[in-house]
């Protein structure tokens, strides 16, 4: 596997070339000079305090939607942020090395929840890229007034706001269809929105699906070996559990009537199967239904904002085909023929586990509501201030399925419940020309509860495999499950604007986020069980603990902004730096019985931990010619996070890593050469059996064209086919006896990505 043994072996490597492409970032360019006198220009400086680190709107992301089924991804050319591996349609944002529930994630203001053990149903699965209307990341230090339980940083998607008529107008109708196929995986999908307004009403509707098969590996990245891997029959390069197919709709009704908006809008998706080529579980269905009903109004003193929504989740897994069974005969007790199922257990031909699998259902409802004020105390003065409800609904049951998974239902948890109340204030005031600050306080209060539970029976199993189904549910039954978290945030924020082309931004945070549901109620020690609770595909198995306090974590951020006058020259580079307060890591639940490199029974468990890294970002034009303007836009990130009680390192850090792109656009054309590098990941959390992965380089190639209505997009990731392993991807177990936690990460692998991928599409107004 000699294209793993990329470069990139050492971190100066990536900085020596970050600088080459930016010699002198300070310096003004004569252009910029001759624009500083420009009142536009000065009215374009003067932003709201913090700024976000990106905001896009949808037509800056059309040439990203047609390469990707998944809205996470779209994120990925924000300085700091990574993604986590998942499904071909779920993964995970992490910002400066905090990911999942460690982030606030609103679509259209809703605070959605992951409601699966595994994690498959993360807030942004819930939109298809071409149902994203914009998208704005905080990942330096959030504002109170849009964080909350959480201490990363803030993601907030929307789909399209509603559209009106113009007064006399008439009646306004548009719409848009488009199709993509994407050639690795055999991917294709389509997507269709429509919009009829008059000036006060406003109807709209989208609907896109989307469907993969497997994808292959690149280069000669081998997905199966000669031992264990005797799953459904897969060509060695095809990376198991990575096919899916989603559908979503959204139906919106809006009304304004001079400065007030009313607003509805109706969710509703549907997932036959979405496969997870590192979890021992895939999703074969995932049912939700969701309205948000908005209120906006402007007011001479400032502007009110209140939001109501609900939504329902119905979500089910199984094993897929890849890992359902592999059917070779074996010896069961006494000899009698049979055959093996997943989790390694005899079984007869005539056992339910043979033909059916393990079945496990998961259903919530959350119910939210939200009341924000702007209030202008001023000229240099604004107040923001508000509150949030959200009550969260969660049972996660999993049905007798044969083997040693009967005669009853397995209560994994039952009646949870999760409740945040929130207040918030927060104060931005102009001092001066050139000094901005903002000041904010939150208070939330969290409460969390889960019922009684009981395993598949009422017994300890057999000797030698006890499973402690009695002793684990007896104990945690006993135990004092209600718990109050009194959360403070705290975030201190000032700019300094050094002159009309350098801004610096720095700040304080204190920020707060309670264990979720999982995390405090997952009770079982059994590995079977424990293996179905798994957010970060590592595949380890995880046991809760009611007792887990919120984590508090303290960033200290700046960011130093250098720009021109256009806009299309600038620099940005942020260093942070984060240490948490009973961090949520993982401990092995019986140290006599942890073996290192091996998959293993841990326990989540408060410690302390440190995050430090920088983020450089910048864009340049290249030239002018008779072929059209060429320009240049890049990112570097780098980021280190440690348990300080261990001196382990933490989970899933992504290693130190580059986008450099060539752009170039000539009338209708809009066109982009992208390289990628990723230094090599060699340390990682021991606790956890993380997999080391190589370096590497990626070369892609984006091109689209406009003409009128109609906008085609084709390119190539992936151009020369690499071989390359996800660094955040996890554990490999795409295929064959995925229930086994005794082979661990030397009988694995990581996750390998995506080999060459050609891909096109058409979009079409009217």
């Amino acid at each position: 596997m000699s294209p793993l043994k990329t470069s990139l072996t050492q971190p100066r490597l990536l900085a020596l070339a970050w600088f080459a492409a930016f010699p002198a970032a300070h310096a003004q360019s004569p252009d910029t000079v001759a624009q500083l006198p420009s009142v536009t220009v000065s009215a374009e400086r003067e932003l709201p305090l913090p700024q976000p680190t990106a905001e896009y709107q949808a037509k800056q992301l059309m040439s990203r939607r047609v390469a990707t089924s998944d809205t996470a991804s779209l994120l990925q050319d924000i300085p700091g942020v990574s993604l986590y591996g998942a499904g071909g349609a779920s993964s995970l944002p992490s910002i400066h090395g905090l990911a999942d529930d460690r982030l606030r994630t609103k679509v259209d203001g809703m605070d959605l929840i992951a409601s699966c053990p595994n994690h498959m149903n993360p807030p942004l699965s819930y939109l298809d890229p071409t149902q994203v209307g914009k998208v704005e990341a905080y990942a330096g230090i959030a504002p109170v007034s849009s964080g909350g339980d959480s201490i990363g940083g803030t993601i907030l998607v929307e789909t399209p706001a509603p559209e009106f008529a113009a007064p006399g107008q008439g009646l306004l109708t548009k719409g848009e269809v488009g199709s993509f196929y994407r050639s690795n995986g055999d991917a294709h999908g389509a997507n269709l929105s429509a919009t009829v307004a008059s000036d006060r009403l406003s109807l709209s509707y989208s609907a896109a699906t989307a469907k993969a098969d497997n994808y292959q590996a690149g280069g000669d990245f081998k997905t199966s070996t000669a031992t264990g891997r005797a799953g459904h029959a897969l060509p060695l390069d095809e990376v198991g559990s990575t096919a899916y197919e989603t559908r979503n709709q959204t139906l919106g009704l809006a009304f304004k009537e001079g400065r007030h908006l009313v607003e509805a809008k109706l969710g509703v998706q549907d997932v036959p199967y979405q496969l997870y080529p590192n979890q021992r579980m895939d999703m074969l269905d995932n049912q939700q239904q969701r309205i948000n009903l908005r209120y906006q109004g402007d007011y001479d003193w400032g502007r009110l904002e209140a939001r109501a929504y609900h939504e329902e989740v119905d979500h089910f897994m199984d094993f897929g085909a890849d890992k359902r069974f592999y059917y070779g005969e074996a010896s069961g007790p006494g000899g009698v023929g049979g055959k093996t199922s997943l989790n390694g257990e005899y079984c007869s031909p005539m056992s339910p586990s043979c033909a059916q699998g393990m079945p496990m259902y998961t259903r919530s409802q959350t119910d939210g509501l939200s009341v924000k004020a702007d209030i202008m105390l001023g000229e240099q003065d604004l107040l923001r201030v508000g509150g949030e409800l959200q009550q969260y609904r969660l049972d996660d049951w999993w049905p007798a399925s044969g083997g040693s998974m009967w005669p009853g239902t397995f209560l994994n948890i039952q009646d949870g419940k999760r409740d945040r109340k929130a207040l918030f204030g927060e104060w931005e005031a102009k001092l001066s020309s050139q000094w901005t600050t903002l000041a904010g306080l939150r208070y939330e209060r969290v409460s969390t509860d889960a019922g009684v539970v009981h395993g598949y029976a009422d017994s300890n199993g057999m000797a030698p495999m006890f499973n402690y189904q009695q002793r684990d549910s007896d104990a945690f039954n006993a135990s004092e499950r209600q718990r109050n978290d009194d959360n403070l945030d705290l975030t201190l924020l000032a700019r300094h604007r050094i002159d009309a082309s350098q801004d610096i931004e720095f700040g304080l945070a204190r920020k707060t986020r309670s264990p979720n549901l999982y995390e405090r109620y997952s009770w079982s020690t059994w590995s079977m069980a424990a293996g179905m609770v798994n957010f970060v595909g590592d595949g380890n198995g995880y046991v809760g603990d009611p007792s887990l306090k919120a984590e508090k974590a303290n960033t200290l951020s700046a960011t130093y902004d250098w720009h021109d006058a256009s806009g299309e020259r600038g620099f940005r580079a942020t260093p942070f730096y984060t240490q948490v307060q009973d961090y949520v890591d993982a401990v092995p639940y019986h140290t006599g019985t942890f073996q290192a490199g091996q998959f293993n029974v841990l326990k989540f468990a408060n410690q302390s931990a440190r995050l430090y890294g920088i983020d450089l970002s910048g864009q340049m034009p290249l030239a002018q010619t008779n072929f059209g303007r060429w320009g240049f836009k890049g990112l570097l990130n780098y980021v280190h996070g440690e348990n300080r009680d261990t001196g382990d390192t933490l989970y899933n850090m992504m290693p130190l890593n580059a986008r450099l792109t060539l752009t170039h656009r000539q009338g209708g054309w809009d066109n982009a050469l992208e390289l990628v590098l990723v230094q090599g990941k060699q340390d990682g959390s021991d606790v956890r059996s993380e997999i080391q992965t190589a370096g590497y380089s990626l070369v892609n190639l984006r091109a689209s064209h406009s003409w009128k209505q109609v906008r085609v997009d084709f390119g190539i990731e992936n151009l020369f086919d690499r071989a390359y392993a996800l660094p955040l991807g996890g554990a490999y177990l795409g295929q064959g006896k995925t229930m086994s936690l005794s082979a661990g990460p030397a009988w694995g692998t990581a996750v390998p990505g995506a080999g060459r991928t050609l891909y096109t599409g058409l979009n079409i107004k009217f």
